[in-house]
C-alpha cells in the first residue's frame, strides 16, 4: 500500500485554487478555497528501470562490440606482418618485394572487411519547413471570434477553448485553414487532401530546390501523416506529381501520431542500408482540416486548440561522398513503446461523441503516460551518449546510495549541446524543463516554435532546429537531441552530430521572405 500510495504522489500534483471571501451562507465571512487536482509528470528521480538501462548497453554492444573485438586483432596480424618485413629487411630482393607484397594485401582486405562490415552512416543532407501564406495566419483572439460565429459551439466550449489557448503558449501568428470554422460547413475528404497538397508539394520544392539533387536519384520515399489517410496515399500523390522513379521504395505512415517523424526516420535509415547508392525523402505533416472537431467534448476540443498548419521535408544519404555536402550526421536512434500498457494505449485515440462527431481524444493522464514513456526512452538512451564519468557516477549513486539520499539525475547536458522538445504545449515543455534541469537556453527552441508556429505534430522538431540554424547556434560538432511522443503511446530520440557550422538560409521558415529576397 505505500509504494501504490507513493506511485500516485509522483502522478498527481496539487495547486490551490482562491476563490475568495464567501458573501452568504454559514460561512460568511470565511475565505474560500478549492484544492485542484491534476495529472503531473512523474518524478524522473524516483526510480529507473534496469532493464531500460540493460537494453541502452545491448544498443551499444550490437552496434559496436564488432569493433571492440576485430580491430585489435586485425591491427594485430598487420603488425606482425610489417615486423617480419622490416626483419627481413636484409634478406633477397625476391623475399622483400613477396614480404611487402603480403603486406599490402592484408592491409587491403583489412580496409575491405572493415568497410564491408562497417554500418554506413546516415546523412541529413538539408530539409526545409514549410511556412504558409500569411492568408493563413490566425490569432488566439481571431480563433474565438471565428468559432463562436460558427455556431459550432456551445458557449461552454467557447469558455473551455478560450482558456486553454490562454494558458497554451501559442501566440498569434500560428496557421490555420479558415474552412475548418466556416460557419454550416462541413469538413471533407477534399478538405483534407487539398491542405496536404499545398503544405507537402510546397516544403519538398523548397527542399529539392536548395539540394538540386536529381529526381531520379531519390530511391526511397517515406511519408507520415497521422489521421488523414486516402487511397492513392499521399506517398503515391507526391510520386505522381514529381513524377519519381517506377522503382522507388515508398511507404506511407499513418496513425503514429506525433513521433511518426523519428520513425520515418529510422526507416529510411534501414532502407538505405539496402539501397546505398540513392537518396531517401522524408515527409513528415498533418493535415489539420482533416483532424478538426466540431463538437462539445472537451477532451476532444484540445487538440483544436494546439495542432497547427505545418510539414517537413528531409533529404537523407548513406553515401560516403556526401559527407561534405551534408549538414548533419545520424548518430543514434531509440525508439520506446508503450502500447502493452492499457492506460498508454488508449490515452489519445480517435472517437465519435454523443452525437456521432469524429475527433482527437487526448486523457487528462497523457502527461503523466508521457513522462513515464520519456524516462523509459531516456534510460535507454543514456548509455549511448552520456559520457563515461557521468554513466559510472550514476551507477555509483544507484548501487551505493543511502536511503535517505537523493537518487541521482545524469546531466544530459554533458552529452548534447541543444535540444529540440516537440511543442505540444507549454504545460509539458514546463514538466520536461523541470525533469531534465534543463536551462531556459536549452528550451528556447522548442517555446519560440510552440509560439510562433503552434504544434505542428511530427514536423514541430525541424522547425525547432531550423530555429536554431536560424539564429546561428549550431557549430560544427554540436550533437542535437530531438525528442518527439506520439500515440500509441510512443517517446522516440534521436541524435545529430552537426557537420558543419550552420548560417542563415533563404529557405528557412523563421526568415522573413522579404529579408530574403533582399539577401539573395
Amino acid at each position: 500500500m505505500p509504494d501504490m500510495a507513493r506511485a500516485d504522489r509522483e502522478l498527481f500534483s496539487t495547486e490551490i485554487m482562491n476563490r475568495g471571501v464567501e458573501g452568504s451562507g454559514p460561512y460568511a465571512g470565511s475565505v474560500d478555497f478549492s484544492v485542484r487536482v491534476r495529472r503531473a509528470l512523474p518524478d524522473f528521480l524516483s526510480s529507473v528501470d534496469l532493464k531500460y538501462v540493460k537494453l541502452g548497453y545491448h544498443y551499444l554492444i550490437s552496434s559496436s562490440g564488432f569493433y571492440y573485438v576485430a580491430a585489435p586483432v586485425m591491427c594485430g596480424i598487420l603488425g606482425v606482418e610489417i615486423g617480419k618485413a622490416i626483419a627481413w629487411k636484409d634478406s633477397s630482393p625476391e623475399s622483400s618485394l613477396f614480404d611487402m607484397v603480403s603486406v599490402g594485401v592484408l592491409l587491403g582486405l583489412v580496409l575491405y572487411v572493415y568497410l564491408s562490415l562497417m554500418p554506413r552512416s546516415t546523412y541529413l543532407v538539408d530539409f526545409a519547413c514549410f511556412r504558409p501564406p500569411d492568408e493563413f495566419k490566425i490569432s488566439k483572439e481571431e480563433f474565438i471570434e471565428l468559432a463562436r460565429k460558427s455556431g459550432k459551439y456551445s458557449d461552454r466550449a467557447i469558455v473551455f477553448q478560450e482558456g486553454v489557448l490562454k494558458r497554451s503558449g501559442i501566440g498569434d501568428e500560428t496557421y490555420l485553414p479558415r474552412a475548418v470554422l466556416r460557419p454550416e460547413h462541413k469538413i471533407t475528404l477534399k478538405d483534407g487532401r487539398e491542405e496536404a497538397s499545398m503544405v507537402i508539394f510546397g516544403v519538398v520544392s523548397e527542399l529539392l530546390k536548395a539540394t538540386k539533387v536529381r529526381l531520379q536519384d531519390i530511391g526511397v520515399l517515406v511519408v507520415n501523416c497521422g489521421f488523414l489517410s486516402t487511397t492513392p496515399s499521399l506517398s503515391a500523390m507526391l510520386i505522381n506529381h514529381y513524377k519519381l522513379g517506377h522503382d522507388i521504395h515508398s511507404f506511407n505512415l499513418g496513425g503514429m501520431g506525433c513521433a511518426a517523424g523519428v520513425i520515418a526516420v529510422d526507416l529510411a535509415r534501414d532502407l538505405l542500408a539496402a539501397r546505398p547508392g540513392s537518396y531517401a525523402l522524408v515527409v513528415s505533416t498533418e493535415a489539420v482540416s482533416y483532424t478538426w472537431y466540431d463538437g462539445n467534448d472537451f477532451d476532444m476540443l484540445l487538440p483544436n486548440c494546439f495542432f497547427r498548419m505545418g510539414a517537413a521535408a528531409i533529404l537523407l544519404s548513406s553515401r560516403h561522398l556526401d559527407r561534405w555536402r551534408s549538414k548533419y550526421e545520424l548518430k543514434q536512434l531509440v525508439r520506446t513503446h508503450k502500447g502493452a500498457e492499457e492506460r498508454s494505449f488508449g490515452c489519445t485515440h480517435m472517437k465519435e461523441d454523443a452525437q456521432g462527431t469524429r475527433g482527437l481524444s487526448v486523457s487528462k493522464d497523457v502527461i503523466g503516460i508521457g513522462g513515464n514513456a520519456l524516462k523509459d526512452n531516456i534510460t535507454t538512451l543514456g548509455p549511448l551518449v552520456l559520457p563515461v564519468s557521468e554513466q559510472l557516477h550514476f551507477f555509483n549513486n544507484f548501487l551505493f546510495k543511502k536511503e535517505t539520499s537523493k537518487p541521482y539525475l545524469p546531466n544530459y547536458k554533458l552529452a548534447f549541446d541543444h535540444v529540440c522538445i516537440l511543442a505540444t504545449s507549454k504545460k509539458v515543455l514546463d514538466e520536461i524543463q523541470k525533469n531534465l534541469d534543463l536551462t531556459d537556453e536549452y528550451m528556447e527552441a522548442s517555446r519560440r516554435t510552440l509560439e510562433r508556429f503552434g504544434n505542428t505534430s511530427s514536423s514541430s522538431v525541424w522547425y525547432e532546429l531550423a530555429y536554431l540554424e536560424a539564429t546561428s547556434r549550431i557549430r560544427k560538432g554540436d550533437r542535437v537531441w530531438q525528442i518527439a511522443f506520439g500515440s500509441g503511446f510512443k517517446c522516440n530520440s534521436v541524435v545529430w552530430k552537426a557537420l558543419k557550422s550552420m548560417r542563415q538560409h533563404p529557405h528557412n521558415p523563421w526568415i522573413d521572405p522579404l529579408c530574403a529576397e533582399a539577401q539573395i
